[in-house]
């Protein structure tokens, strides 16, 4: 399947395997890559020396491409971004912050780069100023969001830039994708899919409480503060948003919900701790490998496609 996306960054579908803080690690990185996607190491609240170590680890279990997801409100990007440019990773993607200043530098390490934007304004600026491509990410997604839906950036954001455009945010399957490239999308980028994946580290409740979810469990703490993250209703988020209608001060519901995000993913506490994962809740019904759900997403698409003239008779 060949689009703008894959002619980029060489790989051979156009899936990004979107990148999760503490969970998006050389395993899965690598088992993404090896199927024909691009996996991304996730460097938020990580150190320099995990991600140099992490990205060499990923090189030893595959020879495809692959990125890093560098978050701009980390105190140590500087130090992220130079890790970044000495290892020469294939590409980064870039959010939460300003990703402009640092365009130089990744581009004369040869590093591609490619900006999360919420907006067209911002999408027109990073074009402006020389990414390579843009995700667009749709409130839809896990964890932190935007205000706008995946639909409305896609309609919005397309017509007005001329580089490749990823489709993030409640994509799941293949169904999904075909409708993301028909808008005209180069390619999409998934987080909540690869949570069910063998390679993926996730702990094990997590993966069982994500199974059994169903639409109507997604919610989103923090949306009247700005600050937006999706995940599943359970105990945390009852109290986080209790509070949080009462007028609580930012500062105990930042209290209540750091650490709530690692609690979950690695440890395991489905009840205190936040299962951050998108909307798309009930085609997340099994764990499978990482090459199945892609060769799977991709197959689908593609009869997706060639069957969507059938739907309309025109």
């Amino acid at each position: 399947m060949k689009t703008r996306l894959t002619e980029l960054l060489g790989i051979q579908y156009p899936v990004l395997q979107g990148a999760m803080v503490w969970i998006s690690e050389a395993n899965l990185t690598s088992a993404v890559s090896n199927a024909g996607g691009a996996g991304i190491i996730a460097a938020g609240g990580r150190t320099a020396e995990w991600l140099r170590e992490e990205i060499r680890k990923t090189r030893e279990l595959t020879d495809k491409p692959f990125g890093v997801n560098i978050m701009l409100m980390a105190p140590n990007k500087e130090e992220i971004v130079d890790v970044v440019c000495q290892e020469k990773v294939a590409f980064a993607t870039l959010g939460a912050g300003n990703p402009v200043p640092f365009f130089e530098q990744l581009h004369g390490a040869g590093v591609k780069v490619i900006p999360v934007v919420p907006s067209v304004r911002l999408a027109r600026r990073v074009e402006e100023k020389g990414a390579d491509a843009v995700v667009i990410e749709g409130m839809e997604a896990a964890g932190h969001i935007g205000t706008l839906t995946t639909m409305a950036l896609l309609t919005n954001v397309i017509p007005q830039v001329k580089i490749p455009v990823v489709a993030a945010g409640g994509i799941a399957d293949g169904r999904g994708m075909a409708a993301a490239l028909l808008m005209g999308a180069s390619g999409v980028q998934m987080g909540s899919r690869f949570l069910l994946a063998e390679e993926c580290l996730v702990h094990p409740n997590a993966k069982q409480k994500i199974i059994e979810a169903t639409d109507t469990d997604s919610v989103v703490t923090g949306y009247s503060r700005g600050h937006g993250v999706r995940g599943l209703k359970n105990s945390f988020s009852s109290k986080y948003l209790a509070l949080e209608v009462q007028g609580a001060p930012d500062e105990e519901l930042t209290a209540l919900a750091t650490g709530t995000s690692k609690k979950a993913a690695i440890d395991g506490d489905v009840d205190e701790g936040f299962v951050q994962v998108g909307q798309s809740l009930n085609v997340l019904t099994r764990i499978e490998p990482v090459k199945t759900i892609i060769e799977g997403m991709v197959a689908e698409a593609k009869a997706t496609l060639v069957g969507a003239p059938r739907l309309v008779e025109m």
